[in-house]
């Protein structure tokens, strides 16, 4: 029902009434006496939805519970003035399922990177383009992903965070200067390679030179063919622990889908007389949630509609058997499969197998893209199956496999 959280040497209470997220500051490093406040407040918490206790219309809903009923009008707060209260203040205020749990989970890393370099306690008043060059110059230097140093993309995330916050403040009336960024210097980068074959990658590891790190990184590129992709879900539907699993494995390949998008389907999205999918988006359009449509190729509509034959109950797409779906209810909704869930699923499926090199779920968007783009399908149908791209995320995939590539080479120049 309700929790408490450490904000450097203090303690903060957060918890949930009548569907909408409350946190106030407890005003004490005390351990023992925030958990006796957690205690009362969860206490009276009980009592309002036993109708016991009544909280006056236009109440502090914190301040009265806290307060035992006793005080109905919160306390004015100092204003804003350290960075980490302008945090506090963006975290708290955010509404529920506003962002992706993914997107909520990176922006809280970026918040401690932020908190530990510029310092919690850094009046944003004083905030200069000096500090914040500083931090791009120290976190370039610290080590990140398989040993490198951090990169300057992801130090543009971090900071791009920060800008959200800072825009939300500048519009709560919380600060009135622009955040100064313009003139911020960042290492160049390269620009990421275009995905590759499997045989390409194996053909540039053979070769040498190569760290772990930077094999890693190309396969992190890998794209599978169409008929690698057949060979995999075959290996699949023989290895599967779960029923959901061989199924949730084709869509992903046969729609170019995110995780994400994935574990959010309902299978009222799944119209199988007309052979289309809808896709529901959080990402294309920012306090909006959006939906794209993607045709069921005739692989697909088979396993769906034999999946549907056996599916266990409840209205997500893919969920858990029914003796862990029951056991579960309370914790993920009813059987959806969590991030790190389908993760898992998705590593223990191919461990042990040829197939173990591939890097998560988002390999079958990336050989989604690549293979209708080698097959020559118009680029602004390929965009409207799998969303918004970029052009710098076109030119990755906007090729034609070797094989096709030499042909095309060989029709131009044929005497």
């Amino acid at each position: 029902m309700a929790s408490i959280e450490q904000r450097g040497s203090s303690f903060r209470i957060v918890f949930r009434y009548d569907g909408r997220k409350y946190s106030r500051s407890l005003h004490t490093s005390d351990r023992d006496a925030a958990a006796g406040s957690l205690a009362r407040l969860e206490d009276n918490l009980r009592r309002a939805e036993l109708g016991t206790l009544v909280i006056p219309e236009g109440a502090d809903v914190a301040t009265f519970l806290l307060s035992d009923g006793k005080r109905t009008a919160k306390r004015e707060h100092s204003p804003i003035r350290t960075l980490a209260e302008l945090m506090d203040a963006y975290f708290d205020g955010l509404p529920e399922n506003s962002l992706e749990d993914n997107t909520l989970y990176l922006m809280k890393l970026h918040r401690r990177h932020l908190e530990r370099l510029l310092g919690q306690d850094l009046r944003i008043t004083a905030l200069q383009l000096a500090d914040l060059q500083q931090y791009v110059n120290k976190r370039s230097q610290e080590k990140g992903l398989r040993g490198k140093k951090v990169q300057p993309t992801t130090i543009r995330k971090e900071l791009t965070t920060l800008s959200g916050m800072w825009s939300w403040a500048t519009a709560a009336g919380i600060v009135q200067q622009s955040l100064p960024m313009r003139r911020l210097r960042f290492a160049k980068v390269a620009e990421k390679p275009r995905f590759q074959t499997w045989q390409e990658i194996e053909r540039r590891i053979r070769r040498g030179d190569l760290t772990e790190s930077e094999q890693a990184d190309l396969w992190d590129c890998l794209f599978l063919t169409k008929p690698e992709i057949s060979e995999l879900l075959t290996y699949v539907e023989g290895a599967a622990r779960h029923p959901f699993i061989y199924p949730m494995f084709v869509l992903a390949a046969h729609t170019g889908a995110r995780r994400s998008e994935i574990l959010r389907s309902e299978l009222d999205d799944i119209d199988l007389r007309s052979r289309w999918i809808t896709i529901r988006e959080k990402k294309r359009q920012r306090g909006a949630f959006t939906t794209r449509m993607v045709p069921i190729s005739p692989e697909l509509h088979s396993v769906l509609d034999q999946w549907f034959d056996e599916h266990p109950g409840g209205k997500y797409t893919f969920c858990l058997p029914d003796h862990i779906r029951h056991s579960r209810k309370c914790r993920n909704g009813g059987g959806q499969l969590t991030v790190d869930e389908a993760t898992d699923h998705f590593n223990r499926t191919l461990e042990g197998s040829r197939w173990e090199k591939l890097r998560g779920w988002h390999v079958f968007r990336h050989s989604f893209c690549s293979n209708c783009a080698a097959a020559s399908v118009d680029q602004r149908l390929i965009n409207s199956w799998v969303g918004h791209q970029t052009e710098a995320m076109v030119r990755r995939y906007r090729h034609l496999i070797p094989s096709q590539q030499i042909q095309e080479i060989e029709r131009v120049f044929a005497s």
